[in-house]
């Protein structure tokens, strides 16, 4: 059985005591996690995507399924949205990405490119966590297409009402 406490001293005495040991554990900083072929990895995912990302040193090229990623994500924003990651870490231009996607469309598939890398580098170098944490990028965007109700035509949308 646990010593009884009797005053606010002893209290604050024990409560200091487990303060210590969680400042020491929070002080050690996050250990870089990479592969024998010095590339780290994460899993993103959007929607009905899911992307496995790797990412090494580099000169910033980008493969998605095997196609650039120009050829892969042929609008404009969409290619912005794989960049933003580098550009909130200030590191574009010095990792080489490798991706697989499937499921969903590209908006999704995008997205959850996106969200690999972010987590891809902050395996890879711990110190960005921060950055990329504040921009948001680190969190799975969990909304997903709502399903369809039996008796609607849609998730929401009633059929069209027809009084005769």
């Amino acid at each position: 059985m646990a010593e009884e406490i009797k005053s606010l001293d002893e209290l604050n005495a024990a409560v200091e005591g487990t303060e210590a040991a969680v400042v020491v554990e929070a002080a050690t900083p996050a250990e870089p996690q990479r592969d024998e072929l010095g590339r780290s990895y994460a899993t993103g995912k959007r929607k009905d995507a899911v992307a496995r990302v790797w990412i090494k040193p580099g000169s910033g090229k980008v493969t998605v399924n095997g196609k650039e990623m120009d050829a892969y994500f042929a609008r404009p924003v969409l290619q912005m949205i794989l960049r933003q990651p580098f550009q909130v870490a200030g590191v574009e231009g010095e990792f080489d990405v490798m991706a697989t996607v499937r499921g969903g469309g590209l908006s999704g598939q995008a997205g959850a490119v996106k969200h690999g890398i972010s987590k891809a580098l902050q395996l890879y170098e711990p110190s960005l966590r921060g950055a990329l944490k504040a921009a948001g990028f680190l969190t799975r965007d969990s909304r997903v297409v709502e399903r369809k109700k039996y008796g609607k035509r849609k998730a929401r949308r009633s059929f069209q009402f027809s009084k005769r």
